[in-house]
């Protein structure tokens, strides 16, 4: 299949020097907004702009396609909701997803252009950190069906606050609700049913009243607990109490598009989580919770509340959280009062943020992870139970090298 290259710009590499390169490679074409590299002779044409080209090529042929888009965003649990609902999907139907988390404004129109004419249902993440994002996107993905995961503590910095927040997830709502279509609600989440009021809903939850009524068992040593559905009894391989409502969203998306829930089951507890996102990783008789790849202080809770019902011996490692702007350090002093309040006795903090707690004779500190590593190659952890969560830019998924030595 041959491709179209876009000569994308960055801080550190200008893709319109790559132009013939990709052509000499297989290109069908180059598209360049720099004059200087046009080679018509050789395919390679002018655009005043190539994202906004790439962007504008995406919207055109998502608007030829005609199948269900169903898009979703969230402060947290995006992509692990997304893999989930597409394994749900794929019993069925063929479908597209976004790859990893290429949720941005250029990942958004690769998921869409790499749709092809035999898929059935895509499946469209959608990520930001300011406002207007979100609307942008859904204006090229046009979704059919959008579901929000939560609203969390996430990049405060770049959306002013807490109501910013609030304000740029729910403008997936305002593309559903103008352009009448389906809105996915946790009905246990006040704030989905208070912001998408007037949307057409498909409601899920523990409400009996609900479109699809689940129970749920208590969640026992950290584990996500069982969810059951008209008998049938569902028990996922994935962590943690805060993975509840991801996996109740994937079945409810499931039975929307009919299918069956024996189907729905096997694709849930096949599922196994990677990536760093709250990833199992076992070492002889220690068993690591790895949930390196994001956080923000509604993640960090979540996972410390989680954690502190593990009974036996444990230890927590935790590394800075980013783009909170001017709560940074009250957000990081919190997080550190939670661990005190559950009980954890033996913590790790890692990074400048948590270096600079008011309380720090009770951890053990590292102004960043190289000092880190060097203290637990020493001092090796003998506790049954770690976990292990910071930002991605931290990096911790490196302290496993150490730790399964």
């Amino acid at each position: 299949m041959k491709s179209i290259f876009f000569a994308l710009k960055g801080e550190n590499f200008n893709g319109n020097e790559f132009a013939a390169q990709a052509i000499k490679s297989g290109a069908l074409c180059s598209i360049v907004d720099e004059s200087d590299f046009v080679d018509e002779e050789n395919d390679i044409y002018y655009v005043e702009d190539t994202l906004n080209a790439l962007q504008k090529l995406a919207q055109y042929h998502r608007e030829q396609l005609k199948i269900p888009i169903i898009a979703l965003t969230g402060s947290n649990g995006k992509t692990t909701t997304k893999e989930l609902i597409t394994r749900v999907l794929s019993k069925r139907y063929m479908v597209t997803a976004t790859k990893g988390n290429l949720n941005n404004h250029i990942g958004v129109p690769l998921t869409l252009l790499s749709i092809k004419p035999t898929d059935e249902i895509a499946v469209v993440e959608m990520g930001a950190n300011h406002l207007l994002e979100i609307e942008f996107l859904s204006n090229i993905a046009q979704p059919d069906f959008g579901y929000i995961t939560n609203f969390g503590k996430a990049h405060l910095e770049g959306f002013g606050g807490v109501e910013g927040i609030l304000k740029g997830k729910a403008e997936l709502y305002n593309y559903l609700r103008d352009h009448s279509k389906t809105v996915i609600v946790n009905c246990d989440d006040e704030k989905q049913i208070e912001l998408s009021e007037g949307i057409r809903k498909i409601t899920f939850g523990r409400n009996p009243d609900a479109d699809y009524s689940f129970q749920y068992s208590e969640s026992i040593n950290g584990r996500c607990p069982e969810i059951i559905y008209n008998s049938v009894h569902i028990n996922s391989q994935l962590v943690g109490e805060y993975n509840l409502s991801n996996i109740a969203a994937a079945i409810a998306i499931g039975l929307t598009f009919e299918i069956p829930i024996e189907d729905i089951k096997d694709a849930i507890e096949e599922y196994k989580s990677d990536n760093n996102r709250s990833q199992i990783v076992y070492k002889e008789e220690q068993q690591f919770i790895l949930d390196a790849y994001n956080a923000n202080p509604t993640s960090m809770e979540a996972a410390l509340l989680n954690f502190s019902k593990i009974p036996e011996e444990k230890v927590v490692i935790l590394g800075d959280m980013f783009e909170l702007g001017e709560s940074s350090l009250k957000e990081h002093q919190e997080i550190v009062n939670l661990t005190q309040k559950l009980g954890f006795t033996k913590v790790f903090l890692i990074g400048e943020k948590f270096s600079s707690i008011s309380n720090k004779s009770n951890f053990t500190l590292f102004p960043n992870r190289e000092t880190a590593e060097k203290y637990f190659t020493e001092n090796p952890l003998t506790e049954k139970h770690i976990l292990i969560k910071g930002s991605r830019g931290m990096a911790l998924e490196k302290l496993m090298d150490i730790f399964t030595l």
